[in-house]
């Protein structure tokens, strides 16, 4: 049976929505490639990925994954979802306030052999901003 890319990343989509990081990670090649527009990170790495993930799971512990769509184009799929939960600590910099989060994103996935080698993930900061109440966007450091 041929595992497909979709496949491949509904794994990953899984164990993030169930805040098992190991799962999601499991799916992820060591030597990935990963870019999250928003935050200006290129050239990260699988611990990139795995720092990325932890942030996520730890500032909402009662993490929603709703997955609009998943577009498989052969080594390529682009999965549109959107993030929900209540904040419960420091999440990217954006100090905790206890506000709800739903942001829509789109992350392109590269997969080769049942493993992911490239993650470019999209969102709108503006839209995090304004749904966790951040003022003054200056002060918000990116790690």
């Amino acid at each position: 049976m041929t595992v497909t890319s979709e496949h491949t990343v509904r794994a990953f989509l899984a164990g993030l929505s169930q805040k098992d990081t190991a799962a999601a990670l499991s799916v992820v090649s060591d030597d990935v490639q990963l870019t999250v527009h928003p935050l200006r990170i290129s050239q990260g790495d699988k611990t990139r990925v795995k720092w990325l993930l932890d942030e996520i799971v730890t500032a909402f512990p009662d993490l929603l994954i709703t997955i609009s769509t998943i577009t498989d184009v052969g080594r390529v799929a682009v999965a549109e979802f959107k993030l929900e939960g209540t904040q419960a600590a420091d999440f990217l910099g954006a100090i905790n306030q206890e506000k709800h989060l739903d942001l829509d994103t789109a992350w392109r996935f590269t997969v080769d052999h049942d493993q992911i080698v490239g993650i470019d993930a999209y969102w709108c900061q503006n839209q995090l901003y304004r749904r966790l109440a951040v003022k003054r966007q200056d002060r918000v450091a990116i790690v």
